[in-house]
């Protein structure tokens, strides 16, 4: 305890976004980012924090119950302020290769800071008591045993919430192997994925211009090894944008899908906060063909007339369900409709560290309600001879299979499935049986986006 280090300014950060992601609900992606700028950490520290943060957050579930096994108190009766750090100084325990003694007396530094020294000395006998395994250890002490509840036990070992596990197993319909790569790729920090305005620069170029390298689907894709993308120059002229590759797939995959008749008024339904709608803005472009995008929440709206600055985009605020009731969005109307429906999001968990801890199975009542109420709004959208492009960026069967087989069920208007596969490119492997296909982590390298396309044929 004498020796308690005071905590450096990257640990310092990593924490201060822990509370704003726990306290005020916010968001690792965008919190981190500004408060690196805000104190001006670069380099390694920007790096370190970055690590301890993110990862931090992907773990929460697992140092969670370690915690609770080496606390003398119940967790729900800490202080908010000391389980973050707790969870941070067990993470540099067990996650990383920060030396114990380091992640100890900082973490204990840092708790005496935040809360006194009386929850300092908890923190300390906490921590040491977690530093006499390594990982391994604490991991066969707290998951359950495989052979008789095998998803708790690659819950705990993977850090993801049962359920999640349990909606990964049925996608996949895998219990084995290939849930583990899947889970496993959920922990790995991916690669940042840039998307070229097309028409404006070519990809090869841009992956020259900033020491990358063109994405491996996607004409469009650029991968980027490292650093801070809103630095670029390309990305603040507009030139490029950071999108993930299977969220440019998808669209792409829309814009390619044959129509019978005119292809020119083409719909984003739900398109905060731009990144597909300015994909298809510069392809419907090229058509002499125009897009409408609608966003419900307005600061979301102002995100996608941002993005789509200089495209023929019209940007309308408000409800993509009110097909047929405003003149700006006629039912029949669309060559070309895209919902990317509002959903859990368990197919980007590695980009959002906190994602997979907030939310629950209970979410899915009201999503999937949602989506069904959007998809039948963009089927009247779309004219006969035109197609819609039904997306989620998540894999669980009930937002995915099986809200398309309720919609054909009781079609609000007459509908046939196209094959996306082809539509997607040659290139783009393990793609199932379709007709629709669903992208994942492990097998593609980008985020888990699924895509139906379906054709009005009335």
């Amino acid at each position: 305890m004498a020796g308690a280090k005071p905590t450096d300014r990257a640990r310092r950060a990593a924490y201060e976004v822990l509370r704003q992601v726990h306290a005020r609900a916010a968001y690792a992606n965008l919190a981190l980012p500004k408060l690196l700028a805000d104190w001006a950490l670069t380099g390694r520290d920007a790096a370190f924090a970055t690590e301890l943060c993110y990862g931090t957050l992907r773990a929460t579930g697992t140092l969670d119950a370690v915690l609770a096994a080496a606390s003398n108190r119940p967790l729900a009766k800490l202080d908010d302020t000391v389980r973050d750090a707790l969870r941070l100084g067990v993470y540099q325990l067990l996650y990383t290769r920060v030396p114990a003694h380091a992640a100890v007396s900082t973490t204990v530094g840092l708790v005496r800071s935040t809360s006194g020294a009386g929850s300092a000395s908890f923190a300390n006998a906490v921590l040491r008591r977690v530093s006499g395994q390594d990982l391994a250890g604490w991991l066969d002490r707290i998951a359950p045993d495989a052979a008789t509840d095998p998803t708790g036990a690659l819950a705990v070992r993977y850090a993801h919430p049962r359920w999640v596990v349990e909606a990964f197993a049925a996608a996949l319909d895998d219990a084995g192997d290939e849930l583990r790569a899947a889970l496993d790729a959920d922990n790995e920090r991916p690669a940042v994925h840039l998307a070229v305005r097309p028409g404006a620069l070519d990809a090869a170029d841009l992956a020259g211009r900033v020491g990358g390298e063109p994405g491996r689907f996607s004409p469009y894709a650029v991968y980027l090894p490292g650093g801070a993308p809103g630095d670029l120059p390309e990305l603040a002229s507009g030139l490029a944008r950071v999108q993930d590759e299977g969220s440019q797939l998808v669209a792409l995959a829309l814009a390619s899908a044959p129509v019978d008749g005119t292809d020119e008024r083409w719909l984003d339904l739900c398109a905060g906060p731009g990144g597909k709608a300015a994909l298809l803005g510069a392809l419907v472009a090229a058509r002499s063909g125009r897009l409408t995008a609608v966003e419900a929440a307005e600061h979301r709206a102002e995100l996608v007339r941002t993005a789509v600055a200089g495209l023929p985009v019209t940007v309308l605020s408000g409800d993509g369900r009110a097909v047929g009731e405003r003149p700006e969005l006629p039912a029949g109307g669309f060559d070309r409709v895209l919902l990317d429906a509002p959903c859990t999001g368990l197919g980007a968990l590695r980009r959002r560290p906190e994602a997979r801890w907030r939310r629950s199975e209970s979410d899915l009542d009201d999503l999937v309600a949602l989506q069904g109420e959007l998809l039948a709004a963009a089927c009247r959208a779309v004219r006969p001879g035109g197609v819609v492009g039904y997306v989620t960026c998540s894999p669980h069967l009930a937002e995915t299979a099986d809200r398309v087989a309720a919609l054909l069920a009781d079609p609000p208007v007459p509908l046939a499935p196209v094959d996306a596969r082809p539509l997607l490119g040659p290139d783009v492997p393990a793609l199932g049986e379709g007709p629709a296909v669903q992208l994942w982590p492990h097998r593609h390298g980008t985020d888990g986006m699924f895509l139906a396309l379906l054709r009005r044929t009335g």
